[in-house]
């Protein structure tokens, strides 16, 4: 099979589609003068086979049944039923085909059993025949003025937001698998797509050009021609190979010429590079030594043109320029339309141009080579600089587009290396025209990369947007992961210029691609898509507006060929850091030679095959998926196509909706029609009538949804489409993907014949409540009225039948009469019976309908009314309801409805009496949200219309009715004897909460309020309480009963205690206002601010009223404290402190209560109090409150007693009451502190250790126990507690000694400094030291002997029985070691003639009393001198680490102190000669290192003779770093250079010469130098350290 190359890559497999495509893309593929040959070998492109087939079908869908430009498109059935059959048996694999959920579970509408509006039970059975206030109403009428009626089938509906409606299958997403192979192809995203081989519906289709690849990569192939090393492309297929061999292919891959043999060229290497002229018939080849050989491709027996390169010899005096011989020729091209101009490049940087004189043949021809870019090898920096190694990495010469340029003659060449871009001009004499370097975006980690790749202008085909013109040049160039898009343009001047004079280039850059790696190819597919190859072989196809990505495809496994030709030169640029921070790990090898794309096709030199791509259009990938079968997902596709969410560009559609609207609807309605035959069966030469699976069937009718809803087209839906369905006995499948379209209110206008279809298919199925959802989104000029409108009511959809009153035919009252034909019965019989629970449940809409009609908006759907209809509505439902007597309806053949039976007279307003006997409390409510609309304001000058009279009594009257007279006919109507309490209460309620909203609309008689106010405050229920009494608050704000005492105790009684609090307040009772606070059991917490705000100081209030507010504290003590004792306390103590004690003694029975009261205001934890910690609480000062909060804490907080009362001053307690406390609750530290503050010194001593007897005791005692009880565990942690306790209350000892230690010291007197003799008594302090260290050594040596002691036998047996003596031991030892420590420090320092010999002496003569044998103190006695020997160890340890520390820190202040001052420069400030350093000039360096050797040796010296002579004194010179001026001077031994080179350096550090320096001063300043540059005095002179 073949193809003319002159067509688009995508014309194969098009059928008329190829002439939709734009004149832009037609003719400017055609940018060359050569057209393509004729053909192409069947391998270029599969599938057009395949679309013939498929025309075949086309032409019977058109000629069948004589239709008149009827389209169609089928598929081949063999195909269809090969794909079906891999599919049934990858679904009997593991894979189940996707079941469509039940149509009950599946509708948008509310099952039958779901509440149709706010608040109603169910309407498929019935719970309950009363409740609340509503005799007949199955609806609950609590809080019936909160609510807002909503309707299953508004947008806000309760029950449509709890249950809402399942996704029908059809709108899932894309279609199963079952059904085609490719539906999800449009869902795969780019990184997502797999590794197709060659797909028929994929961008690039790929083709493996067999007779080529046969000819080179075989055994034969390689041995005649070598192996192939690049290929390019135009009229042929060239190819050049390893032995200097250059094949020529036509496109039917027949090999034409082969050019080489015989000739100079197989000497000179491998063809490294290849380049056609513009008309097709020259070819050039570059060589890997250097050569270049330009051939005709009519005379290939011989080369054309010869360029060799410059021998080494020619290189040291080179007249003339050309390439480096063994260099290789990477990069070929030709300048313009010329076979004799023509450019090279080569992997040393270097590029030339070459052109050759006019002459007879080639001996004639002389070529002239000049150099455009880079350096000879021999040639050197002029800098001297080491010079960076180049290559060209891509090379591109501008081609001719199809019009003339003034750029055509110039010669453009564009070049990258590795540092930059460059184009240069190379005719008439080589010129750069642009340099751009590397942009700084390249990723730090990407291969090192450079590829180009020109576009020509080419003149664009005129459209209705643009004019006739061409398009700019462009330039697509990478380097790394970097692409950018350069646009040429040249520059117009206003002044007339030479014709001669090349133009002015204009160089901008357009757009960037940062792609995620190296890039390593760029090619044109055409001049809106770019062909790019990454480092990993991926290609990537690039829209040329922004750059965006469209498709990208793994062409690793084509393998395609590659060389490394710049690394080894290129070595030093790896893994080091370049200009722009990048730093690359590799450079990547060249594919330039091996991607080509020429004419929208892309040729691929593989490794074992060559290979062409060609980028096929949108027809060809929908006829694609129509020939394997996935007519679903062609037009699904095609439906992308449609709305512009593919790649338009890409695939060969305009951007433009207009012109790509037409071209794809008409490919799209082919295919869904003949789709639509084949699944149904309607193809003739289809070997079997079959239909396809229901779940087929539902996935091509979802996208015949979504087709012709994007096109607009519902014609087809409902003509064709419909029919199939409906001869297919498949109804029902359209039907169900026609539901979800019509709520959401995609399709509201719908035949005749298929909404018919629908009431049939649904009452069949018994779901009237999806087709009422339906019925109440459709357009009702569609709907037959009475057929409707019938059937509603024999299934009971009177949703749906208000909807088609109301919307079809205007009329509102007829649903009225209807609903309320429901409720005569049940008021009738006085009861609900089981018969009439159904109606009742329908009955409920009417109150929904009332609101919505009422308020302006469309019933059930919610949507708002126009204002003409709106008010229309509403005026002949206000005639309905309160014109007072009955009506007929409709006015022209109809006839009265009547409430009564057997021709029983009709009560005055007989419509409004039904409806408040049925609900009282859901019609006002409906009522209530009508009060707000402005209807009601009553205008008088527009009740007839603007004017117009022949509008109907019910719009007059219905005009007229307002608010007023609303409450006036309820007023009337709802008296006590025709309504029971349970619906007067509503009428009530209804009343007081709209006359504050509306005053100016609604006035009433004193009475009649009062009579309200009466009636709330009689609630029937409990469950309206609060409902009543928020009315009574909102009437209350607009009338003022004047006997307004007189109803307080109907407010009390109802329990109205916001009322009454306003009341109170509003007339300043506030000890009412209280009362009523304390009584208010559901916001006690309330109480707190009232009282706040009525005993606050700058309060209202009079004396006398505080008093009384206090009174009601006082009787109400008990309850405020058990609402909050806490707060209730800081209450009380803000603002009545005199009433701490009632308070007190209300809840005496309570202690906890009290211990929290006292706590908060003796010690606030918030407050003023809490930050000013020298303010006590005037609360103090009550020594009762004081003393009952320490015995309250005693048991409530035991350890937080001893800190309290250690913060008390002396006076704030009596001991003797609060003593016992503590005694009782163990709290003996809090005791010996308030004994000791008494200057009970000795007794509390001997509370003391009293209380450590006792602990001794109880640590005996459970030693003793911990033998016979089992519960070893608890045994120790009784013991460790107790140890801790006798270690705690020791410390307390310690205090008290020590602070009987200081008041002696304070009391002591002068008196002789005599030494104290050993037979001298003991004085009161040495007295308590000898109590309490006798004590605690006695204990000790109890307790230590005790745990020491040898258990029995039979408890030796069993170890781990035992408690942990060492631990206890443990404790025991340093409960001993601190009272020494205490005692040892405390003497020491004490000023007191109180010592530690003295006490030792006693404590152990004590001792010997006690016991004749020191045996038994020797283990406290060693415990006591380890301690002290530690201790020791301890101290002298931490004064050698203080010595050496200290010692560091003064050498390193010794060494700062002996750093000098380096200069900030080296020359001198005023001469400007160079002062030190190597150059120096005067002598200053070789002086400065004599110095630096004379000091050297000196040091040396004296080291010397400190060593020899160690007792002796040896004077040295002070040296610091203070303020004292010092001088560096070079020691002068007479010499004149010597004296010059003395310096003076400041701290500023700035240098002079001593001469320079002394020029400059003043002479007052002679002899205190001073820096002449910022004045500083500091100078290091001399004796200082020579200068750093």
């Amino acid at each position: 099979m073949s193809l003319t190359p002159d067509e688009s890559s995508a014309a194969p497999a098009r059928d008329s589609a190829g002439d939709d495509l734009e004149g832009e893309e037609q003719e400017e593929v055609e940018f060359g003068d050569y057209a393509m040959p004729d053909t192409l070998d069947d391998a270029v492109v599969a599938g057009a086979g395949e679309a013939d087939r498929t025309l075949e079908y086309l032409q019977e869908a058109r000629g069948e049944e004589g239709r008149e430009e009827a389209v169609g498109l089928s598929t081949n059935g063999s195909a269809f039923r090969k794909f079906k059959a891999m599919e049934e048996a990858h679904e009997a694999g593991g894979r189940s085909p996707t079941n469509r959920a039940p149509s009950s579970a599946g509708s948008y509408s509310t099952p039958d059993d779901t509440p149709s509006l706010h608040g109603s039970v169910t309407s498929s059975s019935f719970v309950g025949s009363v409740l609340g206030g509503s005799r007949f109403s199955p609806s609950p009428s609590l809080r019936p003025f909160d609510r807002r009626f909503q309707s299953r089938l508004s947008p806000s509906s309760p029950s449509q937001a709890s249950t809402p409606r399942a996704l029908s299958p059809s709108l899932l997403g894309v279609h199963s698998r079952n059904s085609s192979v490719a539906s999800k192809f449009e869902d795969v995203g780019i990184e997502g797509l797999d590794d197709r081989s060659s797909a028929p519906w994929d961008v690039v289709r790929w083709t493996k050009l067999k007779k080529i690849t046969g000819q080179l990569f075989t055994e034969a192939g390689r041995r005649s021609f070598g192996t192939p090393t690049c290929i390019t492309v135009s009229a042929t297929i060239a190819l050049g190979t390893s032995k200097g061999i250059i094949l020529i292919f036509d496109y039917s891959q027949n090999l034409k010429s082969i050019i080489g043999p015989g000739t100079k060229a197989i000497e000179c290497g491998p063809i490294t590079a290849l380049a056609v002229s513009a008309d097709h018939t020259t070819i050039a080849g570059g060589h890997a030594n250097g050569h270049i050989f330009t051939w005709e491709l009519a005379k290939p027996s011989r080369p054309f043109l010869k360029i060799p390169p410059l021998a080494s010899y020619q290189m040291e005096d080179r007249k003339e320029d050309g390439h480096v011989e063994g260099v290789s020729v990477l990069h070929l091209g030709f300048l313009g339309n010329r076979h004799t101009a023509l450019v090279s490049a080569d992997d040393r940087g270097m590029a030339f141009s070459h052109l050759a004189t006019r002459g007879l043949g080639a001996v004639g021809r002389a070529v002239k080579t000049a150099r455009i870019l880079g350096r000879y090898p021999v040639d050197t920096e002029p800098t001297g600089r080491p010079r960076k190694p180049s290559s060209v990495l891509g090379l591109s010469v501008l081609p001719l587009g199809n019009s003339p340029e003034r750029t055509d003659s110039m010669g453009l060449v564009a070049m990258l290396t590795p540092y930059l871009l460059v184009i240069v001009s190379a005719t008439p004499v080589a010129q750069t025209q642009h340099k751009a370097v590397r942009p700084k975006e390249i990723a730090s980690e990407s291969a090192l990369t450079g590829c180009l790749a020109w576009y020509p202008a080419v003149k664009l085909k005129p459209t209705a947007s643009t004019p006739p013109g061409s398009s700019k040049a462009r330039l697509a160039y990478a380097w790394s992961n970097v692409l950018t898009l350069l646009e040429l343009s040249t520059v117009e001047h206003e002044s007339p210029e030479d014709p001669n004079r090349p133009p002015a280039l204009e160089f901008r850059p357009r757009s960037r691609y940062r792609c995620e790696e190296a890039i390593v190819a760029v090619q044109w597919f055409s001049r809106q898509i770019i062909g790019v190859l990454t480092v990993t072989q991926r290609l990537i196809i690039l829209e040329d507006v922004a750059l965006r990505v469209t498709e990208t495809f793994d062409l690793m496994p084509k393998r395609i060929l590659h060389r490394d030709v710049f690394s080894e030169h290129l070595a030093s640029l790896v893994n080091r850091m370049d200009e722009e921070g990048s730093v690359h790990p590799h450079v990547a090898d060249a594919f330039y030679n091996s991607f080509r794309a020429y004419k929208g096709r892309l040729f691929l030199l593989c490794s074992q095959e060559v290979s062409v791509g060609a980028l096929s259009n949108w027809a060809d990938r929908l006829l694609a998926m129509m020939e394997i079968g996935d007519f679903i997902g062609a037009i699904r596709l095609a439906t992308t196509y449609y709305v512009g969410k593919s790649n338009s560009l890409t695939i060969g559609l305009p951007e433009d909706p207009t012109v790509r609207h037409p071209m794809v609807e008409e490919k799209l309605l082919e295919m869904m029609s003949a789709s639509l035959r084949y699944a149904f069966g309607k193809n003739q030469s289809a070997p079997r009538k079959e239909v396809l699976g229901k779940g087929q069937l539902q996935d091509l009718a979802t996208a015949c949804f979504d087709a012709c809803l994007s096109m607009d087209r519902t014609d087809f839906l409902f003509d064709e489409a419909f029919e199939f369905f409906e001869q297919g006995a498949s109804v029902g499948i359209f039907l169900e993907t026609l539901e979800p379209h019509i709520l959401d209110q995609q399709i509201s206008f719908i035949p005749p014949i298929v909404v018919k279809a629908l009431i049939i298919q649904f009452t069949h199925l018994e779901q009237e409540s999806r087709l009422e959802e339906m019925i109440c989104h459709m357009d009702t000029r569609t709907l037959d009225i009475d057929q409707v409108t019938t059937l509603c009511k024999q299934h009971q959809l009177y949703d749906a039948m208000i909807y088609v009153w109301n919307r079809a035919l205007n009329d509102y009252i007829t649903p009225m009469i209807d609903l309320l034909a429901l409720l005569v019965p049940i008021i009738q019989n006085g009861m609900l019976e089981n018969g009439d629970t159904m109606h009742a449940v329908n009955a409920l809409k009417l109150f929904p309908y009332l609101s919505y009609t009422l308020t302006g908006r469309v019933y059930p759907t919610g949507e708002a009314l126009s204002e003409p209809e709106a008010s229309n509505a509403k005026a002949q439902l206000y005639y309905f309801l309160f014109l007072g007597q009955k009506i007929t309806w409709p006015k022209q053949g109809g006839k009265p409805f009547l409430t009564k039976r057997n021709a029983e007279p009709e009560p005055s307003f007989p419509y409004l009496r039904l409806i408040l006997q049925f609900d009282a409390a859901s019609f006002l409510s409906a009522l209530n949200e009508a009060f707000e609309d402005s209807f009601l304001n009553g205008a008088p000058d527009t009740l007839l219309n603007g004017g117009k009279t022949d509008v109907g009594e019910e719009q007059v009257f219905g005009r007229s009715v307002n608010r007023q007279y609303v409450v006036s006919i309820l007023l009337e109507v709802m008296n006590p004897t025709d309504f029971p309490p349970q619906d007067t209460i509503y009428l009530d309620m209804f009343i007081a909460r709209n006359l504050p909203k509306f005053p100016q609309f609604v006035l009433l008689s004193g009475s009649s309020l009062h009579r309200v106010l009466v009636g709330l405050c009689n609630p029937p229920g409990d469950d309206i309480a609060d409902d009543c009494q928020l009315s009574v608050e909102y009437l209350l704000t607009v009338y003022r009963p004047p006997d307004i005492d007189g109803l307080v105790e109907l407010f009390a009684s109802a329990g109205f205690f916001r009322v009454l609090k306003s009341i109170f307040r509003t007339e300043k009772q506030y000890a009412k206002l209280l009362r009523i606070y304390f009584e208010d059991e559901e916001a006690l917490e309330a109480v707190f601010d009232c009282i706040a705000d009525c005993l606050r100081p700058k309060s209202n209030l009079t004396e006398k009223q505080r008093k009384e507010v206090k009174g009601v504290i006082e009787q109400n003590a008990r309850k405020l404290v058990r609402i909050g004792d806490a707060r209730a306390a800081r209450i009380i103590n803000t603002y009545a402190p005199d009433l701490h004690n009632v308070m007190l003694v209300a809840v005496e029975d309570s202690p906890d209560e009290q211990f929290s009261y006292l706590r908060t205001i003796l010690e606030p934890s918030d407050g003023q109090e809490q930050h000013d910690i020298n303010r006590r609480p005037a609360i103090m000062q009550n020594t009762g409150f004081v003393e009952a909060y320490v015995r309250l804490m005693c048991d409530f907080d035991p350890e937080h007693v001893s800190d309290y009362v250690g913060g008390l001053q002396s006076g704030d307690l009596r001991l003797e009451k609060v003593l016992p406390a503590m005694e009782s609750s163990g709290v003996m530290d809090a005791a010996v502190v308030l004994m000791a503050r008494e200057g009970q010194i000795r007794q509390a001593m001997d509370r003391l250790l009293s209380h450590l007897g006792t602990l001794e005791a109880a640590y005996i005692a459970v030693l003793e126990a911990s033998s016979s009880v089992g519960d070893l565990e608890a045994s120790q942690k009784a013991a460790t507690e107790t140890l801790e306790s006798l270690q705690k209350y020791s410390k307390v000892g310690i205090w008290l000694c020590k602070g009987q230690m200081m008041s002696g010291k304070r009391l002591q007197r002068p008196q002789n400094h005599n030494r104290r003799l050993e037979k001298d008594p003991l004085n009161k302090e040495e007295l308590l030291w000898l109590d309490l260290v006798d004590a605690v050594v006695r204990i000790a040596k109890n307790c230590i002997s005790l745990t020491n002691q040898p258990k029995p036998a039979s408890a030796s047996t069993e170890p781990e029985k035992r408690l942990d003596t060492q631990k206890l031991l443990a404790h025991l030892r340093k409960f001993v070691q601190d009272t020494f420590s205490s005692l040892l420090t405390a003497t020491s320092s004490s000023p007191l003639q109180i010592s530690f010999l003295h006490i030792l002496r006693e404590f152990l003569s004590r001792a010997s009393m006690a016991s004749p044998s020191l045996a038994d103190l020797r283990n406290v006695l060693t415990d006591i001198f380890e301690t002290y020997l530690y201790e020791a160890q301890l101290l002298s340890l931490a004064n050698k680490l203080l010595d050496k520390d200290l010692f560091v820190h003064v050498d390193s202040a010794a060494r700062l102190r002996q750093r000098g001052w380096k200069p900030a420069g080296q020359s001198c400030e005023a001469c400007g000669q160079r002062v030190w350093g190597p150059g120096a000039a005067g002598g200053i360096y070789s002086a400065w290192e004599k110095t630096r050797l004379e000091n050297q040796r000196r040091l040396e010296k004296l080291r010397e003779e400190r060593r020899m002579e160690a007792d002796a004194s040896v004077s040295a010179v002070a040296r610091g770093k203070g303020k004292a001026s010092v001088e560096i001077t070079e020691p002068a031994e007479g010499e004149q250079d010597a004296q010059s080179a003395v310096l003076v350096l400041f701290c500023c550090r700035h240098v002079f010469h001593r001469k320079c320096l002394e020029g400059l001063q003043q002479p007052s300043q002679q002899e205190e130098l001073i820096c002449v540059v910022c004045g500083s005095e500091q100078f290091a002179g001399p004796g200082q350290s020579n200068l750093v």
